[in-house]
């Protein structure tokens, strides 16, 4: 059995790989949690005001430090709902970042939401980069000369500092075709510059994190030594029939509406997967990223 049919056949419990770090300096052990494309207003419904609500109870009960949202806040646009995201966000009683996704125009973003899009988070020994890559006029994602300038500065920064490395974006920037849905960051609209950057930063960098394709937990390793990842979406996740197509890259086997609380602890990354709305014992999904000095 090669590694992509090992963890295919795993199906709730994939096992990952990240590099050891540059140094040997113990680090503390936290947890955050992440959850994205809520789509506040889609179909003009109550429905996803309702499930983020269930999201809002789970996430204030769940462990974690602080929490991420990747992107789709709202749906198509729809200024007023940000309002309605922002009164139930009231009840989590943590910290809370988001970046937007092609459903959120910036202007209303940054009235409502965050005036400074792009925005830096150092947490016990990692810095979390939230970068706006999405443009509500497509799918694909797209990276300004400024803002690779303002990354490859942040990271500099970071390892004169000692700290590792997150990327937060909605759009993936790995390449993906049929059966994925073929949304990216193009050569030309910055990913070449971006891998450049990376690659300076190898020893450096753990994740690249990003929402989009609701397709549920869903990745690639062959950037090594640092992961590129999906997380599901809090409302709806689609079936793109992975386990029969056998696609590049990762996923777990899970398209239940959710969240995702991932772990830094002992060597490892560990995410587990939450679904919302059902049996606790039913609810947890785990997947591990060993090797990792923390």
């Amino acid at each position: 059995m090669n590694r992509r049919q090992c963890l295919t056949a795993l199906g709730a419990s994939v096992v990952l790989k990240l590099p050891a770090f540059a140094d040997s300096v113990q680090r503390p052990e936290f947890s955050f949690l992440i959850v994205t494309d809520t789509h506040i207003g889609r179909q003009d419904s109550m429905a996803p005001a309702t499930r983020w609500t269930q999201t809002v109870r789970a996430l204030d009960a769940a462990a974690g430090d602080f929490v991420l949202h990747l992107g789709d806040v709202v749906d198509g646009q729809r200024e007023a709902q940000y309002a309605v995201y922002k009164d139930i966000r009231r009840g989590l009683r943590k910290p809370i970042h988001e970046i937007p996704g092609n459903h959120d125009q910036a202007d209303h973003f940054e009235k409502h939401i965050r005036e400074s899009i792009d925005m830096v988070l150092d947490h016990k020994g990692v810095r979390f980069l939230l970068v706006n890559n999405s443009h509500t006029d497509s799918h694909d994602g797209f990276l300004t000369g400024r803002q690779l300038t303002w990354i490859g500065e942040r990271c500099d920064e970071a390892a004169k500092r000692g700290l590792f490395l997150m990327l937060c974006m909605h759009v993936p920037v790995h390449e993906n075709r049929h059966p994925d849905r073929g949304w990216y960051v193009k050569p030309k609209d910055g990913q070449t510059e971006l891998y450049a950057i990376l690659n300076r930063h190898r020893d450096r960098v753990l994740a690249l994190l990003h929402g989009h394709f609701h397709n549920g937990v869903r990745g690639w390793n062959d950037h090594t030594p640092y992961h590129e990842i999906l997380f599901p979406s809090a409302l709806y996740n689609q079936d793109r029939n992975f386990a029969k197509t056998k696609p590049p890259g990762y996923f777990l086997e899970e398209l239940r509406p959710g969240y995702v609380a991932v772990t830094l602890q002992a060597g490892r990354m560990t995410l587990r997967y939450h679904p919302v709305g059902v049996a606790a014992n039913a609810a947890e999904q785990r997947c591990e990223l060993p090797q990792l000095k923390w």
